[in-house]
């Protein structure tokens, strides 16, 4: 039977994540479609109730995925519950009749690049270990150009002065990231497009609103999990900043954690489990950085989160910097979002004037 591979979609990652797997196995490479309401509620049909919603977006991903024609399922994570999803989601789709293959790439709760290795080698005998490390140092470098230009644009694309010009940047960025590619032709790329975002007309304040986002990763990676909420800021004139993505997953947090602690021992003595450690290290960090407020982003029964608020709280009460906590689930409602949004935007407005 030939392969067909997929893999769980999050946000644009889904780029250097087909170019890896395609180049690696040169099986047909099937991308989950971009996350929609059919998506969690297929999810959420089939997936516990009281699971968190990360898991029914990776499951409706994976039904998705299937009825495209993917036999093959590509799952990887850790850290906290999302180490155990793989198995779980293996005999959900196997009671449901699917006939599938399910990798899991996770070991020690950990992603491992030689796990990986060995299951491409076993598909493509032909790969080399000189070849693999060569697409994954291209997959690698994909993800840290993205990441460093998306910071850019975070920080910018509430001021532009023509309407969706950074958008249109974007997205010729993603088009080019998907022709053929190379360290040299990726340098390339980064130089160019770090000087489109440069050159994009702005007019941006000194004094403007700058929001900090911190929280659980899925949702924060994901646009849709979180209601585009990114976005929703640049449109009210806001600078975001937000220090996860996988650049930050991939070479820094595992090593990052006694750092932290350290930086947090006013609040913390222990890790608190995922991303919580950062949540309340990097609040501090942009409190006293004179940041306007802070969004807190979880899914619902994301229990490291939940651990975090308490001392989130305490953190705004001693610096005097606005929290909204936002926990997002498969019945959440877009205008309510918004609601609270605009509530807390006119706070932070109210605080900057005095």
């Amino acid at each position: 039977m030939t392969k067909k591979i997929t893999f769980p979609h999050i946000g644009s990652y889904y780029i250097p994540i087909k170019y890896l797997i395609k180049k690696t196995t040169l099986c047909e490479v099937i991308v989950p479609p971009k996350i929609t309401k059919k998506t969690i509620e297929l999810g959420s049909k089939y997936s516990p109730d009281y699971v968190c919603v990360p898991f029914k977006y990776n499951l409706g991903n994976f039904i998705e995925s299937i009825e495209l024609g993917a036999n093959v399922i590509l799952q990887a994570g850790g850290g906290c519950r999302y180490g155990y999803y793989a198995e779980l989601q293996e005999q959900i789709l196997k009671d449901l009749g699917y006939n599938i293959e399910f990798v899991n790439f996770i070991k020690n709760n950990r992603v491992s690049i030689f796990n990986i290795y060995k299951y491409v080698k076993k598909v493509n005998p032909k790969l080399n270990i000189f070849k693999y490390f060569y697409y994954l140092i291209n997959t690698i470098l994909m993800v840290i150009i993205m990441d460093k230009l998306q910071k850019n644009m975070r920080e910018n694309m509430g001021f532009e002065v023509l309407e969706n010009s950074f958008n249109k940047i974007e997205q010729k960025l993603f088009e080019e990231l998907q022709g053929k590619i190379n360290p040299l032709k990726l340098f390339r790329i980064y130089r160019k497009y770090k000087k489109e975002y440069k050159n994009c007309p702005i007019n941006k304040p000194n004094d403007c609103l700058k929001v900090g986002i911190v929280g659980e990763l899925y949702s924060i990676m994901e646009p849709y999990c979180s209601c585009f909420i990114e976005k929703k800021l640049a449109l009210k004139g806001i600078e975001v900043k937000r220090f996860t993505t996988v650049t930050y997953l991939l070479l820094e947090k595992q090593h990052n954690i006694k750092r932290l602690l350290k930086k947090g021992k006013k609040y913390l003595k222990y890790h608190l489990g995922a991303d919580a450690t950062e949540s309340v290290v990097l609040t501090e960090e942009l409190a006293k950085q004179g940041f306007d407020g802070i969004i807190h982003i979880k899914s619902f029964g994301c229990t490291p989160e939940l651990n975090a608020m308490p001392i989130l709280s305490k953190v705004s009460e001693d610096y005097g910097i606005p929290i909204i906590y936002f926990s997002f689930d498969s019945q959440d409602s877009e205008v309510g979002i918004e609601t609270r949004l605009e509530a807390f935007y006119d706070m932070i407005i109210a605080k900057k004037k005095k």
